[in-house]
């Protein structure tokens, strides 16, 4: 008996140790206890890298420790996807989720090597990136009715330009073709900037891409603003209607970004970043930052942005097996 005793105590004793420290010191609430990488899939500069640096700039001082920023482009944010679902499950290794790495990426790719719903715990969505339709000054297409009215006169004859074959942009209009029932060419580039400087100079008649690139454009009368995919008009052009508006309700098409953990992060440790980040959206600097980026701020709590994003990992799954879309 005395035996069987010891050896119950000792297989207590390896569970008390066996207790990660991170698990710990959440218990302790203290957490965190060191900086938090803040993985990003796509390279500094664009719209992902100043959403996640402005989040980190203020999580940082919230939490009593540094959020330091780390780029890792590759393969439409697969890498960057890839390398949260391997790191460890302790709070430490966070990761600004994006549409493309999760909604899009599986099915453009045909495989990647994580589950989008399974290895992830999501945290909050913060903002919506709306995709923003225009054309050259000098286009026959004066409005998006104008556009549909001449691509069904001309089935595939009007072209569109887009920042690569599987972007948002690129996408959100095969969405909108769907939806109006229409045939264009899809011209890729390998950038937004390069897909606008096409527009701008005639090179393509149409462009669709992030709004936060094309709006100087359409202020700078380079562009002239067809639509925009949002579900409201972005204050950042704020005399350019939405697609919805102009015929096709309940229309939407978005590159949401928002954060999330490796599976099996504990509980406590979501639902504490959760409340930091809501904190830290909800002040008027950051939407004001927002606002001027023409990105919208969306927040969904954890069980609210899962559920967002199965629903979209299936909305994109069918647009892009229908379309027969496959990424370079």
């Amino acid at each position: 008996m005395k035996g069987l005793i010891s050896l119950g105590a000792l297989c207590g004793a390896l569970m008390v140790l066996s207790v990660s420290p991170a698990a710990a010191a959440d218990k302790a609430g203290d957490y965190p206890r060191r900086p938090i990488r803040f993985l990003v899939g796509f390279a500094a500069g664009g719209a992902n890298d100043l959403v996640a640096r402005l989040v980190a700039t203020k999580l940082g001082p919230r939490l009593g420790q540094q959020v330091i920023v780390d780029n890792r482009p590759g393969g439409g944010g697969i890498l960057a996807h890839e390398l949260l679902v391997n790191a460890a499950p302790d709070g430490y290794t966070m990761i600004l989720a994006s549409v493309t790495g999760l909604a899009m990426a599986p099915a453009l790719r045909g495989k990647v090597p994580y589950d989008p719903i399974r290895d992830f715990v999501p945290v909050a969505q913060v903002v919506d990136a709306a995709t923003l339709f225009s054309a050259n000054p000098s286009s026959a297409s004066k409005s998006l009715k104008d556009f549909v009215a001449r691509a069904k006169k001309e089935p595939g004859a009007l072209n569109v330009g887009n920042p690569g074959i599987g972007s948002v942009g690129h996408l959100a209009f095969e969405r909108f073709s769907s939806a109006a029932g229409i045939k264009v060419v899809n011209v890729p580039y390998k950038s937004g900037g390069l897909a606008a400087t096409a527009a701008i100079s005639g090179q393509v008649e149409h462009l669709a891409g992030i709004i936060s690139s094309g709006a100087p454009h359409v202020k700078a009368g380079k562009l002239r603003g067809l639509g925009v995919t949002s579900a409201r008009r972005a204050s950042i052009l704020p005399e350019v209607p939405t697609v919805a508006e102009q015929g096709y309700p309940g229309f939407e098409a978005s590159g949401w970004l928002g954060i999330a953990f490796p599976a099996k992060t504990p509980a406590p440790i979501v639902q504490r970043m959760y409340q930091e980040t809501q904190a830290v959206m909800a002040q008027q600097d950051t939407q004001a930052f927002l606002d001027k980026s023409g990105l919208d701020l969306v927040m969904k709590n954890p069980e609210e942005f899962r559920g967002y994003i199965k629903a979209e990992l299936a909305r994109w799954t069918k647009l892009i097996k229908d379309a027969g879309i496959k990424a370079d």
